[in-house]
């Protein structure tokens, strides 16, 4: 394949998501070659799911600029509006939930731009001990007997100051929330752990991943389907994470 191939793929991607082939100036075609020529047009994941990585990955910083864009690509290519919703929450979970202050209300801009009505919350009707138990079952279920090593391990009485919490309301409140399957939630896991520059949970979660329908070359891509929007080195870090996990 020469340059002017991958700039030919590139641009059909460019319109196929933004109905454009524009760039920022001073960019040149690096983007219409390296991102979208080169990672969005690899085959072992599907659009759908670059675009869920995507959301994720832009919605922890938040950049607000580009998630504009990919939002808007994401419901033109198939994704609902509390699916998208949904990413941003969890992405939320692992940046904070300031961040979703701002890509939650970017969100409900882009939708009420296509008369798209801001979806309505899940019901939160669950007990305490509710969450607790559907938290614990689900965070056993995803990551099996790792589920309580690390930070995790219930008799560590430092972590175990905080810890309780994300069990309660990451699993049990968030993952368990409808609008993504778990496949989906490991995704938008994956990469929001490799644009925060967190390569061990990108890790952990890849490893997971594999409990809930994804493979690890799908995984591999969730990873590098971040590098042109959040860095190259961090989806690096995170390959060498996961290439050492995978081959343990």
């Amino acid at each position: 394949m020469t340059r002017h191939d991958l700039r030919h793929q590139g641009e059909t991607m460019l319109r196929t998501l933004f109905g454009s082939t524009a760039q920022p100036a001073g960019l040149a075609n690096l983007l219409t070659e390296a991102a979208y020529g080169g990672i969005w047009t690899r085959p072992e994941l599907s659009l759908h799911d670059r675009l869920i990585c995507s959301i994720a990955a832009l919605g922890v910083g938040p950049r607000l600029k580009a998630l504009r864009r990919h939002i808007g690509a994401g419901l033109d290519h198939g994704l609902t509006a509390e699916a998208i919703r949904e990413i941003l929450v969890q992405a939320s979970l692992y940046s904070g939930f300031s961040a979703a202050e701002e890509s939650l209300a970017l969100a409900g801009e882009v939708f009420a731009e296509r008369g798209i009505q801001f979806p309505a919350d899940p019901p939160e009707d669950a007990s305490l001990e509710e969450l607790d138990r559907r938290g614990a079952a689900l965070m056993a279920d995803l990551h099996g007997s790792r589920a309580t090593q690390g930070y995790a391990a219930p008799d560590n009485p430092v972590t175990g100051q905080l810890y309780p919490a994300a069990i309660r309301f990451g699993y049990g409140e968030i993952w368990s929330r409808p609008g993504l399957e778990r496949r989906e939630r490991a995704l938008v896991a994956v990469a929001a752990f490799t644009a925060l520059r967190l390569p061990e949970q990108a890790a952990k979660f890849g490893q997971s991943a594999l409990n809930v329908g994804l493979t690890k070359a799908q995984v591999i891509e969730a990873i590098i389907q971040t590098a042109p929007l959040t860095g190259f080195p961090p989806a690096l870090n995170a390959l060498g994470a996961i290439s050492a996990a995978f081959g343990a």
